[in-house]
Order: structure tokens, then sequence, then C-alpha cells
């Protein structure tokens, strides 16, 4: 194999020199046959010498005749080629004991990576180099090393080589970007990571990450250069943070000592260059290593002077990292602060709660800071305490505290550290607050129900809340409590709530499955037409799960309301009444009976298969009349109408759910199952084909 970037550029020359050969080969022109001869002739005595950087130009064939036969030049053609496959094939086979050798040296350079021995990595795909010049993965996974050993020129030249193998290789594109970012060329940085998206465009969201850091890390280097030059002019502003945390580097003082100097270090750092300055000064290192400090950040004492310096600590915290990425990142890297901000929120100090959740809701409203949140704190204490100050209102807390709950619980990677929770950590206050829904701020309520929705959307807790015995329970009596207008939008969210929940099979929903389809059935009745929405939905996703709750339903004349919400015009309740319409039918031949006869020739139903709404409402509906031509004259009181041809149409493949499809060859097998003369109009449409190769969906 190649042994330098000399060979390797040779290599792809040949490449494109023998393609060229062999269309020559076949030219009508003898002229250019001939030279194809020759430079054949010229090519093949190369190949047959070693591989070197410096090349050959020795001629071969100083003499060709003037005139070459045709046999002869055939006799040539015939030799080069088998001269390339022979070559070819030898090329294969040593190429593919390379590419093992290689492989090999690539595991160990992976396995030396993960062990963070970088040094190591570097020397095992360099040997795999050695071995094969031209594979892709060793030049990005080495690049990747030396990035780790802040080696960026070399890691830059390694993907250039990547883009040789490879001009789409992502990863080339990633690492190249990252060097540049450390040589802190950010424009070079920039262009890198824009070429992802380039031949990448659903990586949109990646390349806005690393388009987002490269900002940060600009806007950082700009404000420690404009820092440092303000400290060597002697700026008083400047040099007065040094020296107050050099103050409060001192060991040994009196508390009061230290709440002095937080206050005036606290005045000194409220804009940028004080906040940087706060930084290239250890600032973050001199509070964490105040042994008196943390004492009062970790709860070890009590007394007033001890709150006070932990809310001065706090509230500096706040101050140093608004608007201050770089701030935030070190302040997360310090073990103290990571778990005084979640221990402190069980704090029985008032203020030092507050100043608490003033910093974390600072870090929620950007997602750098939620990510920081995430990835750093142990989220599910702090879910557990953050429930505690939202729960117990005597601290006045729990509009700041569910904001942040809120706010983080729409975060996908916070709910997957949340999955391992015990669900009575958010399901026993949440209990708490909605068994007593007059006692507690609305607002409160309203956030708390919407953040609980944002955790059900993860699978697993979903889940877990859905098993929650108590929790259907406390449902019931808040829609019960909720029966006023006051409480409309608490009673619209937490029916939206009950929906996600019940798509969840579990033998505790089913247990209330028919109270739960009572109160739907009393709030049909509500004059306001989203909560008519919203309880249909319920009712959709409930009844499905339980026969008894169906039969109740029906006798309370749960079609008639369906039937009336069809004719509507909001495409939600009509996806739900269908929905629901479909379900009883299913179970209940009185449901049938009661449906066919409010609509002899069930012109709803027809009307929805081939609705604008959606192939789930349409799908439902051809459900929905597969159910009614189990009765007897329903499918003769069809004859003359547009049904063949609804259904036909569906079940043709214009649906793109084979769902859809299914339901609809079901309807017309069924259809024409009831009442032969169906089947004269399929033949008429040609649909006999359509419906036989609809075969396989039934099965």
């Amino acid at each position: 194999m190649m042994e330098n970037p000399e060979d390797f550029e040779r290599f792809l020359n040949n490449v494109d020199t023998i393609g060229q050969l062999l269309e020559d080969f076949q030219s009508s022109d003898v002229g250019v046959q001939q030279k194809a001869v020759s430079k054949a002739d010229s090519l093949i005595a190369a190949l047959d010498e070693p591989c070197r950087t410096k090349v050959n130009k020795t001629t071969v064939n100083t003499n060709p005749p003037l005139q070459p036969s045709l046999s002869s030049q055939n006799e040539s053609q015939e030799h080069f080629m088998k001269i390339m496959e022979r070559d070819a094939e030898d090329r294969r086979i040593k190429r593919m004991a390379k590419l093992k050798e290689a492989t090999a040296l690539k595991g160990k350079g992976n396995e030396a990576y993960g062990q963070q021995d970088y040094e190591a990595a570097v020397k095992y795909y360099s040997d795999g180099l050695a071995v094969l010049r031209d594979m892709q993965p060793l030049y990005t996974n080495r690049a990747q090393a030396y990035i780790k050993l802040k080696r960026y020129k070399e890691a830059i030249r390694d993907c250039e080589w990547a883009l040789k193998c490879n001009e789409r290789c992502i990863k080339a594109y990633v690492h190249m970007g990252k060097a540049f970012l450390g040589l802190k060329k950010y424009n070079e940085a920039k262009s890198c990571f824009e070429k992802i998206q380039k031949f990448e465009p659903r990586r949109e969201k990646m390349v806005k990450e690393y388009l987002d850091l490269v900002d940060s890390e600009e806007k950082k280097d700009s404000q420690e250069r404009n820092a440092k030059q303000e400290l060597d002019k002697g700026e008083r502003k400047a040099t007065v943070v040094p020296q107050l945390l050099e103050k409060l580097s001192r060991p040994g003082q009196v508390p009061l000592y230290y709440c002095g100097g937080l206050e005036s270090l606290t005045l000194a750092v409220t804009d940028c260059t004080g906040q940087t300055l706060f930084r290239l000064n250890n600032g973050f290192s001199i509070i964490s290593g105040n042994d008196v400090l943390r004492r009062c950040l970790l709860q070890k004492t009590d007394d007033l002077l001890s709150n006070e310096l932990c809310i001065s600590v706090l509230r500096l915290w706040r101050i140093i990292c608004h608007d201050n990425n770089e701030n935030q990142i070190i302040l997360m890297k310090c073990p103290v602060a990571r778990r005084s901000l979640v221990e402190l929120l069980t704090s029985g100090h008032v203020e030092v709660v507050r100043e608490c959740l003033e910093l974390l809701r600072l870090f929620s409203k950007t997602s750098h800071g939620r990510h920081l949140v995430v990835d750093n704190l142990n989220v599910q204490t702090l879910v557990r305490n953050l429930m505690w100050c939202i729960s117990e209102s005597k601290q006045q807390q729990e509009i700041t505290a569910v904001y942040v709950l809120e706010t983080f619980a729409s975060e996908e990677g916070f709910r997957l550290k949340l999955r391992n929770m015990q669900a009575d950590c958010v399901a026993v206050p949440f209990q708490k607050m909605l068994a007593n829904i007059g006692k507690f701020n609305q607002n409160v309520l309203r956030l708390l129900i919407s953040s609980v929705g944002f955790l059900a959307e993860d699978e697993v807790i979903r889940q877990n809340l859905a098993h929650e015995q108590h929790c259907w329970e406390t449902f019931l009596t808040a829609i019960k409590q909720c029966g006023t207008s006051e409480y409309k939008d608490i009673l619209y969210l937490l029916l939206g709530l009950i929906i996600n929940l019940s798509t969840v099979t579990s033998a505790t929903m089913q247990e209330h499955a028919v109270t739960l389809s009572d109160c739907c059935l009393d709030l049909l009745k509500n004059a306001d037409g989203e909560i008519v929405t919203r309880a249909t939905g319920v009712l959709s996703t409930v009844l499905p799960q339980s026969s008894e709750a169906v039969q109740h339903a029906v006798r309370r004349k749960v079609v008639q309301t369906m039937c009336w919400l069809l004719k509507g015009k909001c495409q939600t309740a009509t996806k739900s009444a269908i929905k629901t319409l479909t379900v009883c039918t299913a179970v209940s031949d009185k449901a049938r009976e009661e449906l066919v006869n409010s609509d002899k020739k069930l012109s709803t139903l027809r009307q929805l298969l081939t609705s604008s709404c959606g192939e789930v409402i349409s799908g439902n509906a051809a459900l929905c009349l597969a159910h009614c031509f189990e009765r007897e004259g329903v499918a003769s009181h069809l004859l003359g109408t547009d049904i063949v041809l609804g259904l036909l149409r569906l079940a043709s493949g214009e649906a793109e759910n084979t769902a859809v499809q299914q339901n609809a060859a079901i309807a017309l097998s069924k259809l024409c199952q009831s009442e032969p003369r169906h089947v004269e109009k399929l033949r008429e449409l040609h649909g006999l084909e359509i419906l036989h190769s609809c075969a396989k969906l039934i099965s």
C-alpha cells in the first residue's frame, strides 16, 4: 500500500488513466487506439515496479510499428486487460489483509481513547494509517485525539485528508470546526459547521448548537481581552475585584468580615468586565474553598448570620452568571454549588430558598443553562425539592418553583434522567394540591399540571404515573371540584393530562373507567366547547379499555351526543367523536342500532370517508360503517348511494396508512356480504381486483 501522500495521489491519478484507456480501446479512431496501446504498455511496465514517490519517466516502446496489424492490437488489448484483472485481484487480496490489520489497530486506538490515553490512541491510529493510507475513520479518530491533546493544527491536517477520502464526511467537518475553535479562528470554525448542514440538512439542531458554541467562545475571548486591558490600565473599577477576592481568600475570619466582603464584591461585578475579572481571578474557587462560606452553603450551621452569608453567596453567583455562559459553566463544575443549589430548596429560611430559586430560574431561561443543569445537578432530588416548595405554600415561593419545574420538564434530557425516580415523588404532592384546588393559587396549579404533562411525554414516566392508584382517584375528585367556570382553565389542562395518561393500558385506570366516563359524560353538557372537546377526547381513550364503561356510556346516550359533535366544524372534536363511536359500535349492538336509527343512510359517516379532516378520521368512519353493516337491512338502505365509491377510494391505496386501507377493505367486504347487489357496483368500478389486493391487509 502507499507509504506517503505522494503515492496516494499517484494511485488516484492511475485510476483515472486506466478508465480513459479502456474508453480509448473502444474508439473507432485507429490513431486513438494506437496511442492507447502505447500508453498501456508503458503503464504495465510501471505497474510491475514497486510504488515509489518519484515517477519513472523511462520510455518503454521506443520503436512502435508504424502500422500495427489488427491482430497485434487485439493481442495487446487482451494482454493489457489480463494484467489489469490480475493486478486488480492481487490488489484486492492485499487490501483486504491490510484492511483487517488497520481495523484491529483502529479498535486498539478507540480503546485507548475511551481510557483517556490520547497519546496511545494517536499512536495506534498512526500505525493503522501506515498500513492503509486511505482509511478515512483513522483520520477522523486521530483528529479527535489530537484535539484532546490540543494539537489543533495536526487535527486540521487529518480532517483535510479525511475529506480527500470522502468529501461528505460529517465527522471531518465537526472535528475541523472544533480544532479551528481551539485556535480561536472563529470564522473558519463557523464555515466548517455550516458545511455540515449543506450535506445533512436534517442536522440543523446540531449545527445550531455548534454555531452557538463558537459565538459563546468568541464572546468569552472578547470579554477576557477587554477585562485584561482595563486591568492593565489600572482602572479602579477593574482593580477592585482582585483586591476584594484577595481579602475573601483570607481564612479564619469572623462571618461578619466575609459578609461585608461579599456585599462589596456583589456591587463590583454587575457588568461584563466585573464578571470576567471574577472568573479570571479564581473567584469561584475562592468562594467554594472558604471553609466558613462552604459550611453555610451546605447548611452545617443554622444561625442568622450563617443564613445571611448563604444568601450573599447565592446572590453573588446569580449576578456573575447573568448572561454569562462561561461563568455558568464554571459554577456548575463546582461541587459545593451543585450540591447547595439542590439542597437549599428545603431550607427553613425564606430568603435562602428565594435566592436559590432565582438562581435556578436564571439557568432555566436559556437552552445552554438548562443543559448545564441537566448534565450537572441531581435532577431527581431537584424535582423532589421543587415539588416540596410548590406544595408547601407557606414559603410563598411556589410560583417561581413551579415555573422552574415546568421549564426544565420541557427538556427531553431532563425527563430521561427522571425515569428511575419513584412516581410518588411527583404524584403525592400533585394529588395533595388537586384534592384541595380552592386552597392553592390557580396560576400555580395551571403551571403544575402543565409540568406533569411535560413529564408524561416520556414513555416510562407516563407508564409510572398511569399505574398510580391515587392519581386516578384524585383526578375524579378534581374534575368534580372544577364544575364551576371559575376553574375552567384548570379543568381544560387536567383533561388534557388524563387523555395523555389514559393512552396507557393499566388495570388501575380500567378500575376507574366507568366513573371517569361518567364524569366526562356530565361535562358534555358544559357550555364551553373546549371543555366538551377535551371530555370527548378522554372518552375516546378510556372507553377502548373497558367494555363495562362502553355499555354505561351507551345507556347514557353517548351515541346521540357523538353524532351531534360530528356535525360540528371542530376537527379535534370530530376525531375524538368518531373514535368514540367506533369503540361503542364495536362492543354494543345497542350503539349500532341507535346510530342507524338516527341516520338511516349513514350520511354523516359517508361524508367523513372523503373528508379533508385526515386519514385517521376517514379510517375510523370506515370501521364504524363496517360495524353497522352487521345489522340486518343497513346495507340495503345504502343501495344507490356513493358508499362503494367512498370505501373503494380508501381501500385502493390512496390512503398512505395501511390501517385505513384495511378498515375500508373490511367495510367493503361486510357491505357486499350483507347486500350482494353492491357487488355489481363494485364490478362496475373495477373494485373486485382492488378488494382482492387488500386481502393480505385483512388477513
